[in-house]
């Protein structure tokens, strides 16, 4: 077991919890940021927290994650070892994804829980104890601090980085179901409009595998418009055997789901972000506005192979 907290559970909370907020430029609702005990973890004064929740009293029964909506690091980690230019690649984080996700949340009214930490430390969307959760090697960029860790180093980084952040998205899909309600949860990332020398043509990726109730919609709604050039699990795909957040929480409940992945060369700056957010909230009502979508995935329910014929 990784002891993470699953929908449902309750368990208590080891280190402190007030919470401080702040509204950021040109958005309509706070952002909440937790307050962490360093006797707790690795997470000393002034670094940036675990997570971060926005818009947390938003009125629809939607939640937005971003698992790497963050480049830093704890002064405790000393970066890794790694130069600041590393900061600023998508290795460190998805780039443009924190401000992609408030403006979408602002958009939907929907809440949002973002990543604090950069994905070099853990990724949030790894299984734990998978090699690539914490790698020594990123598209080529050699990662120093993580090189030669012992299991408690690592176990620590989960405990302190990977745990809370998930605890906090169980803590508000919780909070839906002690209401009645079976919410959807949207996991956003961002990709580099290249990789590995291959030119991705694609405006927005959509991700998923066996529920095709958001993802249908979604593609369908492109499809009508012709404008955007979306794909159907590419760059990476829902099926991913090693994917964790999707996974984790929704899969396992039979929430409805998707994830989305923008080219990062469109929401680079927050004029990007904005304009993208717009086009993803409005591929998304169509879904989000049927009130028969917040159920648990009806037996025999499941997905075709693909949303569209090859």
């Amino acid at each position: 077991e990784n002891g993470l907290r699953r929908p449902g559970s309750r368990v208590e909370r080891r280190c402190g919890n007030p919470l401080s907020r702040t509204r950021f430029p040109g958005h309509a609702h706070f952002q909440t940021f937790p307050e962490i005990d360093p006797g707790c973890s690795l997470i000393g004064p002034g670094d940036p927290p675990p997570w971060m929740s926005y818009n947390d009293h938003g009125s629809t029964p939607v939640l937005l994650v971003a698992d790497h909506a963050s480049p830093y690091f704890p002064a405790a980690l000393n970066q890794l070892g790694l130069a600041d230019w590393v900061l600023e690649r998508h290795v460190a984080w998805d780039i443009g994804v924190d401000e992609l996700v408030r403006a979408l949340a602002d958009e939907l009214d929907a809440q949002a829980v973002l990543a604090g930490f950069s994905r070099l430390i853990v990724d949030p969307n790894r299984q734990p104890d998978d090699p690539g959760a914490i790698p020594e090697i990123s598209d080529g960029i050699a990662i120093p601090g993580n090189i030669g860790l012992t299991d408690a180093d690592k176990a620590l980084r989960i405990r302190s980085f990977f745990k809370p952040y998930h605890d906090a998205i169980s803590e508000r899909l919780e909070a839906f179901e002690a209401r009645g309600i079976t919410p959807a949860l949207i996991a956003v990332h961002t990709c580099t409009p290249e990789f590995d020398r291959i030119i991705r043509p694609w405006h927005i990726g959509i991700m998923w595998d066996k529920d095709p109730r958001i993802p249908l919609q979604v593609w369908r709604h492109f499809q009508a418009s012709g404008d955007v050039c979306v794909g159907d699990n590419e760059p990476y795909s829902g099926r991913h055997p090693h994917d964790f957040t999707i996974d984790f929480h929704a899969e396992p409940h039979r929430l409805p789901h998707i994830g989305l992945e923008v080219r990062q060369d469109l929401v680079a700056d927050r004029a990007g972000a904005r304009r993208w957010a717009g086009i993803l909230a409005g591929a998304l009502r169509g879904a989000l506005q049927d009130e028969n979508l917040y159920c648990p995935l009806p037996d025999g329910a499941e997905s075709p192979l693909v949303l569209t014929p090859r």
